[in-house]
């Protein structure tokens, strides 16, 4: 069974890989983990796809993303995906 990566870790993860985030964008993250009580794993999932479709961080599509997988009762990291896919976002 594979450990589930911590939000922490896997953003100093991308760091070690040079994606440095901004103290406001890990602040904005956190904020978007609370508001829509999102999993770390639906966080990092949240992360991953929109640095995929939007080539940046973009909080707003970070957080309707989130919002999304909440509504749709989205609960880990390959039904994001599928639904992702699913949905012409990747």
């Amino acid at each position: 069974m594979k450990k589930e990566q911590a939000l922490a870790d896997y953003l100093l993860k991308l760091e070690e890989k040079g994606f440095r985030f901004s103290d406001e964008v890990v602040a904005f993250i956190y904020f978007g983990k609370r508001s829509t009580d999102a999993s770390d794993v639906l966080v990092i999932a949240g992360i991953e796809i929109t640095l995929k479709v939007q080539k940046e961080f973009d909080g707003s599509f970070f957080l309707s993303l989130l919002e999304w997988f909440k509504e749709k009762g989205i609960a880990n990291r390959q039904t994001a995906f599928r639904f992702a896919r699913s949905n012409g976002l990747l």
